[in-house]
């Protein structure tokens, strides 16, 4: 590997599926390509607008795919240009620690005899799929498209771990939610729910370009590569069904949270309202004897205090027993 600045992470020319690095410079390597057959693969990392437009200047890319490139914050999508088509994906990084997922980009420019990959942010590093991909020479010499599909399935392999994460985070907080305990989970499940949603706009988004790519018959697609196209396809659908289903439970555990909350919430006015209700009886008939009236039933009876305060025990317990057997006690 030879590098002329520090964005650029390898280049190289591909015949027949083998790596060859003479000559030297980036511009002699496309002119091969061009003359004798095979492709350029440079791989960029977060290139400046100066830099990209220095080293991509020998392909000729549109001002608009330039752009793309170098701003990134890009949905994922598949696009044409005079020459060249753009494809856009979204990488995907679980940080176990705060379990949270940090994204990036790759954009993906493919010509007859070149593809450009220009990495942002985190998450899915290609280094690996270079080296995996140079094992497989019969893959390799398919063309652009066979890097672009080894990018893409490297790349949705990672969607589908991070899913397996969060089913893990979102089963931790299922038994929080349905346990013994009265710990509330709602900021649990608010930011694991805010994390999934970042991982779908990861995924969703991805399905309708590779669709594109997947279907029989797409242009400039080899006809050979569709089948591990549509093989990659299924995998995304499979991630996206699987992060739905996440989204799903997330929303149906902060409802039960919710649900609990104000079962929780009722419980307790009943305990208070009944307690009130057995307290209100003797507050009542002592607030009625405390009155300074000379003329009142029994006043001067002297089985009278007796009598009132048996009656009022009489009916405490009879509210206790009722209060007790209805479960508000």
């Amino acid at each position: 590997m030879r590098k002329t600045s520090s964005m650029i992470v390898d280049y190289a020319l591909y015949q027949n599926g083998k790596r060859h690095m003479e000559p030297s410079n980036l511009p002699a390597l496309i002119q091969k390509a061009k003359s004798e057959g095979g492709f350029v693969w440079l791989g960029l990392a977060e290139p400046t607008q100066s830099e990209f437009e220095k080293v991509v200047a020998d392909f000729a890319f549109h001002p608009l795919a330039i752009e793309d490139a170098v701003m990134a914050h890009q949905r994922p999508k598949f696009e044409e240009y005079p020459g060249v088509q753009a494809f856009v994906l979204k990488t995907a990084f679980y940080e176990e620690k705060g379990s949270q997922i940090s994204t990036g980009e790759i954009f993906c420019f493919i010509g007859d005899h070149f593809i450009v990959v220009v990495r942002h942010g985190n998450g899915a590093p290609l280094i690996n799929t270079r080296h995996a991909l140079e094992s497989n020479p019969e893959q390799l010499a398919k063309g652009p498209y066979a890097v672009l599909h080894a990018i893409l399935d490297h790349v949705i392999d990672c969607y589908i771990d991070i899913s397996l994460e969060l089913e893990t985070d979102v089963v931790q907080v299922e038994h929080k939610v349905f346990g013994d305990t009265r710990e509330s989970a709602s900021q649990e499940i608010y930011l694991l729910k805010r994390e999934v949603i970042e991982f779908r706009h990861a995924i969703d988004p991805l399905l309708s370009p590779l669709q594109q790519i997947a279907s029989i018959g797409a242009r400039n697609v080899p006809a050979e590569l569709t089948p591990f196209f549509r093989d990659t396809l299924d995998h995304l659908s499979r991630a996206s069904d699987a992060a739905s289903g996440l989204d799903a439970l997330l929303t149906s555990a902060l409802q039960a949270e919710i649900a609990q909350v104000q079962l929780q919430q009722n419980e307790d006015m009943r305990k208070i309202t009944s307690y009130v209700a057995l307290a209100s009886v003797p507050t009542m008939v002592a607030g009625i004897y405390g009155m300074n009236f000379d003329v009142m039933p029994e006043l001067r009876w002297k089985f009278g205090y007796p009598l009132v305060v048996g009656s009022l025990v009489l009916i405490s317990i009879m509210l206790y027993r009722k209060f007790k057997r209805s479960g508000w006690l």
